[in-house]
């Protein structure tokens, strides 16, 4: 029976993410891990320089060594990355043993969760999958909302944060709030943000939620949001 994967998206802020591997690929997913605030630890008899890099600037503990029974002690996830098939079995072997999930890179049999395609836009993250079959289906749908999705999704979501609590507040029935979000949504209010009028986008906002958008900022999260995206579109399972 192939398998029917169950979407997630995961919060591993201070959690212990384990990588093994010291190529390009490893180096790849201990910065998305990084990213997404994991504490990485990557194990490496060879490790490049780009994990070398970020170990210098303390972006990640790195081991000098071959993968050994014990690394995967205390660790929320795993990921093999190397290229030797027996380290990888390894490493297999121990994630099965503690209930570990594990990638294996390209290595779909030892795999008990993959990574999607993935676009971020601020909070807005997408990520595609084809369970393994076609990854390069994956890329193509990949890019094709990259050219979809722009800085005005982020500054939707930076926006529609700011006013959540206080919706709750006045309107706490929440059928009538997923009404009014649904008008919010098919409103002009990405159109407007697209072309910049960020005034005519609050308006929008406080006259269908009855709510007014926090003060504006300076638009760090969506920067920080397309930043983490180059990061991670080229992430394919």
């Amino acid at each position: 029976m192939e398998p029917c994967y169950y979407p997630a998206f995961l919060d591993l802020r201070r959690r212990r993410c384990v990588v093994v591997g010291g190529g390009g690929m490893a180096a790849d997913k201990a910065r998305e891990l990084g990213a997404a605030g994991a504490q990485v630890f990557v194990v490496a008899a060879r490790p490049g320089s780009a994990l070398e890099a970020m170990a210098s600037r303390g972006e990640l503990l790195l081991a000098r060594r071959p993968f050994r029974a014990g690394d995967l002690a205390g660790a929320f996830l795993a990921i093999a990355a190397g290229d030797d098939p027996a380290e990888r079995e390894a490493v297999w072997r121990e994630a099965s043993q503690r209930g570990l999930p594990l990638n294996s890179v390209d290595d779909p049999p030892r795999c008990s969760f993959i990574a999607g395609a993935v676009v971020r836009r601020g909070a807005l993250t997408v990520a595609i999958s084809t369970a393994g079959r076609a990854p390069a289906l994956a890329v193509r749908l990949r890019q094709w909302l990259e050219s979809k999705l722009g800085a005005e999704h982020a500054r939707f979501l930076t926006l529609a944060g700011s006013v959540r609590a206080a919706l709750v507040k006045r309107q706490p029935d929440l059928a009538r709030r997923r009404e009014l979000w649904y008008a919010l949504v098919d409103s002009d209010v990405l159109e407007l943000l697209r072309r910049g009028d960020e005034a005519g986008a609050r308006r929008r906002f406080a006259g269908i939620l009855g709510v007014e958008p926090a003060a504006a900022d300076t638009g760090g999260s969506e920067a920080a949001g397309n930043s983490a995206a180059a990061a991670c579109v080229g992430v394919v399972q």
